[in-house]
């Protein structure tokens, strides 16, 4: 290496990364500490998002000894928990009527009525489209398994199931005495309930 070389004034050294840290960092807040403080500790319940800055040693004595919940009763640490399960927002109570616990939404005046379903976003709508519609074309097996059990083609489901224990009550060789034609008519109207509840007609 030439130290008279004109290329030997443009070389720099790093500093020291340590000792930069050290003198930018602030003071670690422990009393007594004259260490850097680069390592944060929270302050405490009630003052989140605001941290205490302490050294290496001193961050790791207070993290031993902290506790979030000091100062609070056991009843008060039971509702605090049972509130974060929720990100403590408020809930409602799901399957109940409303007005009986006085979180109605959507519903008009003290006890329900009066007002039909508020549903700003139509998230409900599907269902009032579908109402409307006509049922779907049926298949030529839909349609003789409808013929078998005696029922048109704008049977619904409760008058399928309806007919279906009639007509099995009817056919059932306790009931008409071992007839061969009711065991056949019988096995047809099983076969044809069966096709039914396959298609989703029932």
């Amino acid at each position: 290496m030439k130290f008279d070389s004109k290329y030997f004034d443009c070389v720099r050294v790093k500093p020291d990364q340590a000792k930069v840290v050290r003198e930018e960092a602030p003071l670690c807040q422990w009393k007594g500490c004259t260490a850097a403080g680069v390592y944060r500790a929270p302050r405490g319940r009630g003052r989140e998002g605001e941290y205490h800055l302490l050294c290496l040693d001193h961050v790791r004595e207070f993290n031993a000894s902290y506790n979030y919940f000091a100062g609070m009763s056991n009843s008060d640490i039971e509702t605090y928990q049972k509130d974060s399960v929720t990100g403590h927002r408020p809930t409602w109570k799901v399957g109940a009527n409303a007005w009986a616990h006085g979180t109605q939404h959507g519903l008009g005046g003290a006890d329900g009525r009066g007002r039909h379903f508020v549903d700003p976003h139509a998230f409900f709508a599907w269902r009032a489209a579908r109402a409307g519609e006509q049922r779907r074309t049926l298949k030529p097996l839909e349609l003789k398994s409808l013929e078998a059990l005696d029922l048109t083609t704008a049977a619904e489901r409760h008058e399928i199931k309806a007919r279906f224990k009639e007509l099995v009550k009817r056919h059932h060789p306790d009931a008409n005495g071992g007839d061969k034609r009711s065991e056949d008519k019988l096995r047809e109207i099983i076969q044809a309930y069966n096709y039914l509840k396959q298609a989703g007609l029932v």
